[in-house]
Formats: C-alpha cells, structure tokens, sequence
C-alpha cells in the first residue's frame, strides 16, 4: 500500500508567489494521508524555502528543483509526477488554496463511486462558483466526456488514479495551454470520473501580480499547443461526436478567448491576425462540424477572422457584441436542428448557469 493516499505537487516560478498560503490550506486542511511536492522552477529556491519556514518540520512537505530555462509548467509538473508515489496524484497552483477537507472529500468521493479521476468544485476566491465542467444537472458519478462537457474543464485539478494514468505526462516546451493534451486524454479515455460539485472548493486567487493563465502572449504562443494536440494518439482515437465536443469548446474558451484578450486594435500586428486564421484553419480540419454548434454570434467572429481584407476593428466590435448571452443570436445556432445538442449554446448556457448555482 502507498504510504500517502495524494502526492499534491504544486510549482513555484517565483518566489514573491504566496505559496505559503497553498501549501498551508493542504497541509492544515486534510486528515488523510498527503504529501505536498513544491518544486522551485528557474528561481530562487532558497527564498521559496524561506516562505514556507513555518512548515518546515512537516514530514509531509518536500522540495525539489529544476532549473531547466524553458517558461513552461511543464517541466515542474512533469517533474514531481515523475517522483510521485501515492494513489493519486493532484496539481495545484502557487496562487490559489483549497477550502478545509476539500482533499478529503474528493477521496470519500473516489472511494464511494471507485473513480479513477475527480474534479473538484471550483471557485473565485472570494466570489462565486467556476461554472466548468457544465456537467449534467446533479451529475456527481459516471460523468461522460461528451454529454458532461468535460473538455472545459481544461486543468487537472483534484485527484488523478496513478494506477491508471501514472504514466502521463504533460507535453513538454509550451509556455501556454500544456494542459488541453493532458485532460483531453484524461477526460475521453472510458475512466470512472466523478464530480464533487458540492465538496469543499479548490478557490483561484487572482491577487498575483501576474498570472502565467493570463498575461498576453504572442498569439502564436498561446495556439502553438494546437498541432499537438490534434496529431496526438488520444485526440486521433476520439470519434466524431468526442472531437466535435473537444473542438468546440477550443473555439468558445480558446480562440474566441485569444480575441476577446487582445480588445485594442494596438494589440493585434500582422502575425497576430495570420495566426488566428491558421488557428481556425487547424480546428475546422480537426472537427469540421464542431463550427455549426456555435452560436450566430461566435461564428460571426470566426469568419470575420477568416474574411480576406475585414478589420481589425470589426473582428473586435463583433467579439464585443457575442457577449451579450441574452440576445437570440447569443443562444441559437445557425440551423435549429443543431439547438438540441449537448454542445449547443442554450443547453451549455443553462448547464453552466446550474453549476454556478451549486445544481
């Protein structure tokens, strides 16, 4: 038997982080059995120690360091995955903190329901519920990748079994999105996935100076991650409805996101625009129906973004116009007959306002 039921593995990039706060809600807020693995990435390791001081006669906390020159989360999590030995494993980041028994809960979860993976519950420090994965109304056991719209949960918070997927690793050198492969092959592989929806909350801080989830890059830093993930052996397995689910979630949160980031048209040169286009170009190939799930408004702005001589400044007008979610075109495909699917945008619309509400 392991001797720890987590390996909780947290990576530090810099030690003005407050990682004392996340390694002090695991360690003070679970009974079970744990171990929290800090790994120090290109920086000061000793001052990282230094803030976490008052944990330092805990047997459970343990360092490792890796200077490796690479601005990727990779390489940490890759790393304390590689020195993990408990029956899960779980990853947390430096900023944020867990709610007391949140661990716990998730392992009552996993033992009731025999899951193999379990998604915490997650929320704005201070603020309200993340409403992903828009799961099925009271869906707690036997989630499914497709009906559960799991490809939004797009980090591998809260437990992962090691029997199953020990092997895994996340795709090496990408300084944004390394972890859409990670749960892509997570989500769609038939595992027991449950869903602790109203457990104790992994809570977001956003009270960093900056964080690596949201600072703007290169468009063609953030969409580099998408040739990996389409030429993937997980993403080539996926059939039709399980590509569609994958691909239209990178449309809503990633490539309609990279617009909606970058809303000063002083933001967007010449490589930006071709990378967008390239970006779409690369889903539609990966998942040609996935576009018709969209609402009317969504595929305004991927066209726009394709259309040969459209501006900037419309690209940008109409990114600011689909978010409006009560008008028509907001909620409603093109073609109705696409309205009734899981992917479609009033059923994700309401699936993500009852997770926000704790349903």
């Amino acid at each position: 038997m392991p001797e720890y039921d987590v390996d909780l593995v947290i990576a530090v990039h810099d030690p003005k982080r407050q990682i004392e706060r996340a390694v002090g809600s695991a360690l003070s807020g679970t009974r079970s059995p744990i171990r929290v693995t800090v790994v120090s990435h290109n920086t000061d390791a000793m001052a990282v120690r230094a803030r976490l001081a008052a944990f330092a006669d805990d047997a459970r906390l343990r360092f490792l360091d890796l200077t490796d020159g690479i601005r990727s989360p990779s390489g940490p999590f890759n790393l304390g995955l590689e020195a993990a030995t408990a029956e899960f494993v779980s990853i947390m980041g430096s900023d944020d903190e867990l709610e007391p028994g949140a661990i716990d809960s998730w392992l009552a979860l996993a033992r009731r329901s025999r899951a193999e993976l379990v998604l915490p519950s997650l929320r704005i420090a201070g603020g309200p519920r993340v409403p992903t994965p828009p799961a099925r109304p009271l869906r707690r056991t036997g989630l499914d990748g497709v009906r559960d719209r799991l490809a939004y949960r797009s980090a591998p918070l809260g437990l992962v079994s090691r029997a199953r997927f020990g092997a895994m690793r996340f795709p090496a050198g990408f300084a944004a999105g390394e972890d859409i492969e990670y749960v892509t092959a997570l989500w769609y592989s038939g595992a027991r996935i449950a869903f602790d929806r109203r457990g104790p909350a992994y809570l977001i801080h956003s009270d960093a100076p900056s964080r690596a989830s949201t600072s703007v890059r290169p468009l063609a830093t953030d969409a580099a991650i998408l040739d990996s993930l389409f030429t993937s052996p997980q993403f080539r397995a996926l059939g039709p409805r399980e590509r569609d689910s994958v691909v239209v979630k990178l449309y809503r949160v990633n490539v309609l996101g990279w617009v909606a980031n970058r809303p000063l048209e002083s933001q967007w040169r010449d490589e930006d625009r071709q990378e967008l286009v390239t970006a779409i170009e690369r889903c539609r190939r990966a998942a040609p129906r996935a576009e018709r799930l969209l609402s009317r408004l969504d595929r305004q702005v991927i066209e726009l973004a394709c259309m040969p001589g459209a501006s900037t400044r419309a690209l940008l007008d109409a990114a600011s116009a689909r978010r409006s979610r009560a008008r028509p075109g907001a909620l409603l495909p093109r073609r109705l007959r696409d309205a009734i699917r899981s992917e479609a945008p009033l059923r994700f619309t309401i699936a993500s306002a009852l997770v926000r509400f704790g349903a």
